[in-house]
């Protein structure tokens, strides 16, 4: 789809996206070359929001293809709606021949459309985001692959679908598991790390405009000390924003002790990690770190 790198980065700065030139320049491309973007990361660093912000960039539709292990073809292709064709043939009595009632219950009447033949089948250029790829397995992925090179796909009942516009892929990964060299040689690459304090405290100043200066220095200090320690799952950014918005109800103007230990439940999820958050910092040692 057209757009200027100007256009693209104004896009996502209305849409409260704070991201560097490396970012914007990676997704231009991938539009201009009409490639998929394969978008790595840990979780929570803002990989699946891209997809979210070209939606409404471009004012079109989000298709999400949410893969989790076992994910198979017809769950992200087509099923056919075997109940009703069960239906219409139990409530067949006029005896219709048998190739016929066949024909009329492999029909688009029965078809249920799935992400990717959702995705294919938009008059408008639709944003398909593919969602953990890496929780899928080997044999979904190169399925995935072929999809992705041809975007059309073969019905059997109802022959080949063409795409009639080529969706803006983009898909993400937590990173557990390697990817082919398929898929990655399909797609423009693009690794998202978590942010900076510089660049988390102009995130949580665009998302939570009301926290105070101090107070919203203080938490992307935080969550930079936090990510450091030795943890089963790092808080997200989707985290650091909850908390701020937490700490403005509390009417919370600067962080203590006390105010960190009552609201460690929100940066972390897992019992072990609030331990361990105690063991190797702690509330004291924290508010140390962001008044530096």
């Amino acid at each position: 789809m057209k757009i200027t790198t100007i256009e693209l980065r104004q896009g996502f700065l209305r849409e409260k996206y704070v991201c560097e030139d490396e970012i914007i320049i990676t997704v231009y491309l991938a539009l201009r070359l009409g490639k998929p973007i394969l978008i790595t990361g840990a979780p929570g660093v803002g990989k699946t929001e891209i997809a979210k912000v070209l939606a409404k960039i471009f004012d079109t539709e989000l298709i999400r293809l949410q893969c989790y292990e076992g994910l198979d073809e017809n769950k992200a292709l087509y099923e056919w709606n075997y109940q009703r064709q069960l239906l219409k043939i139990q409530m067949s009595k006029d005896g219709q021949a048998a190739n016929h009632l066949e024909k009329s219950i492999f029909s688009e009447e029965f078809l249920l459309e799935r992400p990717l033949l959702k995705a294919i089948r938009a008059v408008k250029t639709p944003v398909l985001l593919i969602d953990e790829i890496d929780k899928t397995d080997e044999e979904f992925e190169a399925f995935l692959f072929e999809v992705l090179s041809d975007f059309q796909v073969s019905i059997p009942e109802l022959g080949t679908v063409v795409a009639k516009q080529i969706p803006i892929v983009i898909l993400t990964s937590n990173g557990e598991r390697e990817l082919s060299d398929g898929l990655k040689r399909r797609c423009v690459f693009l690794y998202i790390d978590y942010p900076s304090v510089d660049k988390e405290l102009q995130i949580v100043r665009a998302k939570v405009p009301e926290v105070g200066d101090k107070l919203s220095m203080q938490i992307a200090k935080a969550m930079n000390r936090i990510r450091g320690l030795d943890m089963k799952k790092a808080p997200a950014i989707s985290e650091a924003l909850d908390w701020a918005k937490a700490l403005v109800e509390l009417e919370v103007t600067s962080l203590d002790e006390k105010t960190v230990d009552s609201t460690l439940n929100l940066l972390l999820k897992d019992k072990e990690d609030q331990d361990n958050f105690r063991k190797q910092l702690g509330a004291k040692g924290l508010i140390a770190a962001v008044n530096e």
